[in-house]
């Protein structure tokens, strides 16, 4: 039979683990940002973030394989903290269209604010790396939560599960137009093609042509 104050113990010891190594993911993460922030994605090399976050260049491997899965860990902090957003404020707008707007003002307000990260991270979503799908699947279902719930008016269920399907076949599809014609834009907006309120006005239109578009009668109807 265990031993109660050895069990209390092994608890503690495993709390405190935890802890640790939760502070260290931070370091990493964050030293990560820094250097994105400084230089972009090229900056982002494993071997500097481990010096800068101060552990070994082992330790970090084991946390984050590559520089594409550091960035996505980041890019998936990023949604979730507007989605935490949208749930507590709401979004502005009378229609859906308008809700639509407000939503992707808000992400790309978020993304513009920091370029040079904003930039690495774009990379890292389009690029991605062996064993990243996961976190690249995890930020697109965030966005399709969003975008759902900003067409239906309501607000985004931030406990609920990613695997589990958000709305209807119809909301879904054009939550998937909508994410690409914004990450379209922004990849222009990257390269240097187009000002930052450039993706706004697109995605602004192509709400208004979708959502327009299905109040319009069906040809022969």
């Amino acid at each position: 039979m265990a031993n109660p104050a050895s069990t209390r113990g092994e608890k503690g010891g495993g709390a405190r683990l935890a802890t640790s190594q939760a502070r260290r993911m931070r370091r990493i993460v964050d030293a990560a940002i820094q250097l994105a922030d400084e230089g972009g994605f090229e900056a982002v090399r494993l071997r500097d973030v481990a010096e800068a976050a101060d552990v070994a260049l082992g330790t970090l491997y084991k946390y984050f394989p590559s520089k594409e899965e550091l960035l996505l860990f980041v890019v998936n902090e990023g949604t979730e903290r507007l989605e935490r957003f949208v749930a507590k404020r709401g979004l502005r707008g009378d229609d859906a269209s308008e809700r639509i707007a407000d939503l992707f003002a808000h992400a790309t307000r978020g993304v513009s604010a920091r370029p040079d990260l904003s930039r690495a991270a774009l990379r890292a979503i389009a690029v991605g790396s062996p064993g990243s799908e996961l976190k690249v699947a995890a930020f697109h279902l965030r966005m399709t939560r969003l975008s759902v719930a900003a067409l239906r008016g309501e607000t985004p269920d931030v406990e609920r599960p990613l695997s589990e399907p958000v709305g209807s076949d119809w909301e879904r599809r054009v939550a998937l137009v909508l994410e690409q014609v914004w990450f379209s834009a922004l990849l222009a907006w990257a390269s240097g093609l187009n000002p930052v309120r450039t993706v706004s006005e697109r995605i602004r239109d192509a709400a208004r042509l979708l959502l327009e578009s299905e109040r319009q009668p069906r040809r022969g109807s």
